[in-house]
């Protein structure tokens, strides 16, 4: 499942540029669990979806793009200071191109509240295509890299990933991106951080910190590739 980030960035650009109506992404946001809200001061008060874009449009934004960043690294952020500390408490964010506004989840009875204040977007977004070939990098990478610490012998699992990541990606029903490429981005990369979270776990036996320190250094480079596909993915207009 896409984060909340990822998956709103997709339907507002999808919006943004005329792919999806309205009701259409006031349908795909709020869905089966209930109505999303959007608060903060920037905005005078507590919105519906649908009052959302109406603000959207009005303030003029250009673009919506996901921040997926952990701590020592603030992929997808620009400032300042505490807005990124928000999103890297929340593990995940938006930012409004344009209006200087970005975005935070607060989750609460399966609910997502987004919570609004002033940020910078990122000064720079790396395109579908260039994302991609990072992604393809690290993952040989890190298949290389887990082959010599025998992640066969303690997670069969991941080396069974590895091997079948490139098959084609499912269609997203429920979320529309910008392209084809886009959507197989963001498939490669959703199963990517599924390969990650699978080779840090412990299954029960004992890992010395030596252990746990090389695994570490093997997967974080795919664990960064992956998020910044991510971000490429769901914040892209066009899907290249």
């Amino acid at each position: 499942m896409l984060p909340d980030s990822a998956r709103l960035a997709c339907w507002l650009n999808s919006w943004l540029g005329h792919g999806e109506s309205a009701d259409a992404v006031i349908s795909g946001l709020d869905g089966d669990a209930g109505p999303t809200r959007f608060v903060g001061g920037p905005l005078g008060g507590t919105l519906s979806t649908a009052l959302f874009l109406r603000e959207l449009r009005r303030r003029g934004v250009r673009r919506v793009s996901s921040a997926l960043p952990v701590p020592g690294d603030p992929l997808g952020l620009g400032g300042p200071p505490a807005f990124n500390a928000d999103v890297i408490d929340a593990g995940e964010g938006a930012l409004l191109h344009g209006p200087q506004l970005g975005l935070v989840p607060v989750r609460a009875d399966g609910l997502v509240t987004w919570h609004v204040g002033a940020a910078e977007p990122p000064s720079y977004l790396p395109p579908v295509s260039e994302a991609d070939r990072d992604l393809r990098a690290a993952l040989i990478e890190a298949a290389d890299r887990l082959a010599h610490l025998d992640v066969a012998s303690w997670r069969p699992e991941v080396a069974d990933l590895l091997t079948t990541l490139r098959r084609p990606a499912p269609d997203h029903v429920d979320t529309p991106f910008a392209s084809p490429q886009s959507a197989r981005l963001a498939h490669d990369a959703m199963r990517s951080r599924h390969i990650v979270l699978l080779a840090r776990t412990d299954d029960g036996g004992a890992v010395s910190a030596s252990e746990a320190g090389r695994r570490a250094e093997a997967l974080r480079p795919l664990d960064r590739a992956a998020r910044a596909a991510l971000v490429a993915a769901t914040s892209s207009l066009d899907g290249r």
